[in-house]
């Protein structure tokens, strides 16, 4: 049980290091989206491609993937990465309609951070006094 935040914090990170890098080295291919073009998650994707927007997000992602997986930074990488995880969640629930909320990887990520959260709870709880 000791040992089982370290191993969180190793393949969350490993998770958000190695998605980052894909949105930019291109190394795991994408499914094709059958949903039409006028699909709001799409729309929203359209926004964010041409603006700089995801690539600003995805270099926060490895940061805070690599903050993460070192145990004196964990905490820190959690405070990038959870907006991030946040805002994942959302898009899933509010621009899919709930499509994908069960595919594992985010399934992972959102209970390796929940997990995370709840382990260093005493270092967070600090925010609050």
């Amino acid at each position: 049980m000791k040992h089982l935040p370290t191993l969180a914090s190793a393949l969350l990170g490993i998770a958000f290091v190695t998605f980052g890098a894909n949105f930019f080295l291109n190394f795991i291919p994408m499914p094709a989206d059958p949903s039409p073009a006028d699909a709001p998650h799409k729309l929203f994707m359209a926004a964010m491609f041409p603006t700089g927007y995801l690539a600003f997000v995805k270099v926060l992602e490895i940061l805070g993937g690599l903050l993460v997986i070192l145990p004196k930074t964990r905490n820190l990488g959690l405070l990038v990465l959870g907006p991030i995880v946040v805002n994942i969640l959302a898009f899933h629930v509010f621009l899919t309609r709930g499509a994908g909320l069960t595919e594992p990887p985010l399934l992972v990520i959102t209970l390796l951070s929940a997990f995370l959260l709840i382990s260093e709870r005493k270092a967070w709880l600090g925010l609050l006094k």
